[in-house]
């Protein structure tokens, strides 16, 4: 009889190196964990603030009858010193002088908009219950004063500075491009936040050194629909532009031959008015939910491909799946349009990795068939990664006869010039190459892939059959096949259970964002505009990580009470 498979928590349960380092009593001599400052952050130029955030001790968590009534965002609270993140903050929202209006404390806001977040509410609610005296301790714990509280106007602004500020930089990563073109992308500031959560993490022993020195990471994409209510399936950046008699502005719904928008009104002028003025940056996608239909780029063709028209955002998150402990985290995010293609933005998250995590060890690579282009993989493969990629497909697949002139099958498997597929022989690490052998099948009776015509099986031609050969035909695949592709290159065959096994372990980590977003109603975006888009997209990821910390920790601490002395 098999043995029963074990849940992840009943995993780490056994894990006495996790509940040793990460329960209450392991964790005590560090806490509370300090929120890491970036070092290349200057301290924030303001002298005062209306409110000040002080970290209120963890002594209530020395009765563990207190635990049963503390949420997540209660632990964080009580584990995490936040005082370190004040500069950070101060640096994204652009502070330069201790002149002007004396701001909230930046931590103040941060926990505020994240208490506001965890728990669904609307803005205008949240303020609300921040002044009810029903929730008098968050406001100590925050920082703020009951007499000086702040406005919707004041979190609109919090987190639309914090979007905009965020590439306010400059800093670009180069994205190499297939037929030697590239693409700049912004690299995003609010990813030190996230990577200061994932320190947190690891400074609370949560991650094994095996699994960060051979980490296992992988790029998904989520939908948001836009808080605008969609008026045209068509909205593009041209909509945006002003129109006049002598340059009209060019309608592309009328180019799809649909009715569009004359924009001969007053209404019209600035922009059209049947594209949404808070979010601009907003744009439709047909939805299908599988690798195959992901992203149509025309609205027209919903119905051809059965999919959902989404209007709004798409999230992007580089994830980290720990196998031995079996849970994950968001290492690093972005924030697009719906319409836009995720590799390229998923190759700029994988080459900023050493910029955020210096001493990551990359190992596996994994996707979904839209990743399955040369940006990515390329990048995979110069960061010394194994490609762990769903197949594109293309039309050239389905012709079986060309499979043994170009070398290999759909799956990426080679084939001989007399249609015999090879087999797999290994993975060299040092050379970064899957070797592939044909261990002379023509003389062993096996079946031809591809059956040729004008062939007689066995091959009389075929070079390899001598008894020097007893491996036949060695043929070596680095990052391309030998005409070039690297389209369905992978350095673990696609189908077998060790691809399987890695493929579905990442799978399983990001539908674990997708839940934990989804439970906090962020399926449809409660701000308008992509920069708050992009600032609450991010401190969501940074409280899925601190969330997962303190689920992780209470797990540890009452397994460790269970157990005996």
């Amino acid at each position: 009889m098999a043995p029963a498979k074990l849940s992840p928590p009943e995993t780490r349960a056994q894990d006495q190196a996790l509940i040793s380092q990460s329960s209450l009593d392991g964790l005590r001599a560090k806490l509370p964990l300090l929120w890491p400052t970036s070092t290349d952050t200057p301290p924030s130029p303001k002298r005062r603030y209306r409110s000040t955030y002080v970290y209120q001790g963890f002594e209530d968590l020395e009765k563990w009858a207190n635990w049963e009534h503390l949420s997540d965002f209660d632990l964080v609270l009580r584990l995490i010193d936040f005082s370190g993140l004040r500069p950070d903050l101060a640096s994204l929202l652009g502070w330069t002088s201790a002149r002007g209006r004396c701001p909230f404390d930046p931590v103040s806001m941060f926990l505020f908009v994240s208490w506001q977040l965890v728990n669904k509410w609307k803005r205008a609610q949240a303020l609300r219950n921040l002044k009810n005296p029903r929730y008098a301790d968050y406001r100590q714990w925050f920082g703020f004063q009951e007499e000086s509280l702040p406005t919707e106007g004041g979190v609109r602004y919090f987190l639309t500075t914090l979007g905009s500020n965020s590439a306010a930089a400059g800093d670009m990563v180069t994205v190499e491009l297939d037929h030697n073109q590239q693409v700049e992308i912004a690299v995003q500031h609010l990813n030190q936040l996230i990577a200061a959560s994932v320190a947190l993490i690891r400074e609370a022993g949560l991650v094994s050194p095996e699994a960060w020195e051979k980490a296992l990471v992988c790029p998904d994409g989520i939908i948001h629909d836009a808080a605008s209510q969609l008026r045209c399936a068509f909205v593009q950046a041209s909509c945006y532009q002003p129109t006049s008699a002598d340059e009209p502005r060019p309608c592309p719904a009328k180019e799809k031959a649909k009715s569009g928008c004359d924009c001969d009104t007053l209404d019209c002028a600035f922009h059209c008015r049947r594209a949404p003025a808070r979010d601009p940056e907003a744009r439709c996608v047909v939805y299908a939910g599988d690798n195959g239909a992901r992203a149509a780029a025309n609205p027209a063709t919903a119905e051809e491909h059965k999919g959902k028209l989404r209007y709004g955002y798409r999230s992007l998150t580089l994830q980290f799946a720990e196998p031995l402990r079996r849970f994950s985290f968001v290492l690093l995010d972005d924030f697009l349009p719906a319409n836009a293609r995720e590799e390229n933005p998923s190759a700029a998250l994988l080459l900023q990795l050493k910029r955020f995590y210096p001493d990551l060890e990359l190992d596996i690579v994994t996707g979904d068939a839209g990743l399955g282009y040369y940006s990515f993989l390329h990048a995979t493969f110069q960061l010394g990664a194994k490609r762990v990629v769903d197949s594109r497909a293309d039309p050239s697949d389905r012709r079986k006869d060309e499979w043994p002139i170009r070398g290999y099958n759909d799956k990426g498997r080679p084939v001989c010039p007399f249609g015999y597929a090879l087999t797999a022989n290994g993975f060299d690490t040092d050379r970064q190459r899957r070797k592939w052998f044909c261990g002379q099948a023509c003389l062993k009776g096996a079946t031809p892939l591809v059956d040729l015509k004008l062939v007689t099986y066995p091959p009389e031609a075929c070079a390899y059959q001598a008894a020097g050969r007893p491996h036949g035909k060695i043929v070596n695949v680095g990052e391309t096949f030998a005409n070039g592709s690297i389209r369905l290159v992978r350095d673990i065959t696609v189908g077998t259970p060790t691809w399987k096994r890695l493929y579905h372990r990442a799978r399983n980590a990001s539908e674990y964002r997708n839940s934990v977003l989804e439970g906090w109603d962020l399926k449809r975006l409660p701000v308008y505009g992509q920069p708050r888009g992009r600032a609450l997209i991010a401190l969501a990821d940074v409280w899925l990580n601190l969330t997962t910390l303190a689920r992780l920790v209470r797990e540890a601490t009452a397994t460790a009470r269970r157990q005996p002395g």
